[in-house]
């Protein structure tokens, strides 16, 4: 069975561009770890704007002064700039100069140039250079080729679904393209497989899935594929970035307040004695997140972003550390055991209920200052729960239910038993 890391060291060095032989290559790959099921969104289909690119290689990419070559944009995915057009001819020190781009960070870097993939319609030609070969660039004259192949092609999706029991599903995202990269994207992927793969001969409540995908793009077309009824079953998800590197745990919350998955993690992770951060939807990284939270499904973030190798040649193997994805896979399925042990809250009422009412007795007095009452902190929570249950809009945990108004789990679950009883909610 292939490993984590060989999988990286397998699948870093292809040009994963978001139509192209290297992205192909890795979907033939992983499908031979894993029996994912292949989405495959042809280039003549357009949604909400977003176009696929063109399948698009580069087959010769070279600069050339006084004979000598002084570039060779193949010596690395990243040494053109992402769906360039092809272009021959001499160009000055000046103009060549208008097309080169360089890493501001670091002078021994090739930096990542991909808008071109979200802009197909707009092009340019370039090539991607450490700065201090564009700094070394004399004056003159230079002979330019890109040659690049390009045809009519299809964007990808790996998905991947561990049944569960339950018509529930949790999902697990991660980017498959960024060419030449190790850990944005890629790790975050590996760590994903590796769950699911500890998944294959459990049984479980929830259904988990694994999508694997062009950034930004192939989330939103794989959920504009789903229909409403197959949306709805989506229950929450976590996306996997940047989970190689070195660098801290972030744990990214949903735009929503109450996310199961999220109280699962962590927990998790305190569980492990692993540290990590927390914030709020945005305020750690900027990902696909937000297309799944704006189809109405709440996606979490995990990540080890910020590091300093983001966006360049430096995301490579040498920043890996399988320590990291070790402590990532551990701490998902450690969610995971948490998600399947804390019953599921299902609402199946509307508005609000009498709880004092005979009928239902479930109210708690929680005393009255005016009466000389002295309120305790666990009446003020005890009320909250009861004010909590008719609020609720979506399923979610008797964990993160307990979390959300500071009462134990096990306190918790015995007051809602009592509501299920009277069938106003199911815990499953």
């Amino acid at each position: 069975m292939k490993t984590m890391m060989q999988i990286l060291r397998d699948l870093t060095p292809l040009n994963r561009a978001v139509c192209s032989l290297g992205y192909d290559q890795a979907v033939d790959y992983l499908r031979e770890v894993l029996p994912f099921r292949v989405i495959s969104v042809p280039s003549s289909r357009e949604h909400n704007g977003w176009v696929i690119p063109p399948s698009w290689d580069v087959e010769e990419a070279r600069i050339v002064k006084d004979g000598r070559t002084v570039y060779d944009g193949t010596a690395h995915p990243l040494g053109v700039i992402g769906l360039s057009k092809s272009f021959s001819g001499t160009v000055s020190l000046e103009e060549l100069r208008r097309h080169l781009h360089y890493d501001h960070r670091h002078d021994d870097s090739i930096p990542c140039h991909y808008r071109q993939q979200f802009r197909s319609w707009s092009r340019d030609w370039g090539f991607c250079m450490p700065k201090r070969i564009f700094d070394q660039l004399a004056p003159g004259y230079y002979e330019v080729v890109i040659r690049t192949e390009e045809a009519p092609g299809a964007l990808k999706i790996l998905e991947y679904k561990h049944p569960g029991s339950l018509d529930f599903t949790i999902v697990l995202g991660g980017n498959l393209d960024h060419a030449g990269a190790a850990n944005d994207g890629l790790a975050g992927c590996v760590v994903g497989l590796e769950v699911l793969r500890r998944l294959l001969d459990r049984k479980t409540k929830f259904t988990y899935s694994l999508v694997l995908s062009p950034g930004i793009i192939g989330s939103e077309l794989y959920l504009a594929g789903l229909n409403q009824s197959e949306r709805s079953r989506i229950l929450e998800g976590i996306f996997l970035e940047m989970l190689g590197s070195a660098t801290p745990l972030a744990v990214q919350e949903s735009r929503r307040c109450l996310v199961s998955a999220l109280h699962a993690l962590k927990a998790s992770l305190d569980q492990l004695g692993l540290s990590y951060r927390t914030g709020p939807f945005e305020s750690i990284i900027v990902n696909d997140e937000y297309v799944w939270e704006n189809y109405g499904i709440p996606m979490l973030s995990f990540s080890r972003f910020p590091y300093p190798e983001y966006h360049s040649s430096r995301d490579s193997m040498e920043i890996i550390e399988e320590t990291s994805l070790n402590e990532a896979v551990d701490a998902l399925i450690g969610a995971v055991d948490w998600l399947e042990a804390s019953p599921l809250v299902i609402k199946k009422f509307e508005g609000n209920v009498c709880l004092s009412n005979p009928q239902y007795d479930l109210y708690v007095d929680y005393g009255q200052i005016a009466l000389g009452d002295t309120l305790s902190a666990q009446g003020r929570q005890m009320r909250c729960l009861m004010d909590f249950v008719p609020a609720l809009d979506r399923p979610v945990s008797v964990k993160a239910v307990a979390d959300h108004v500071g009462l134990p789990e096990k306190e918790t679950l015995e007051y809602l038993q009592r509501w299920a009883v009277k069938r106003l909610i199911d815990l499953l």
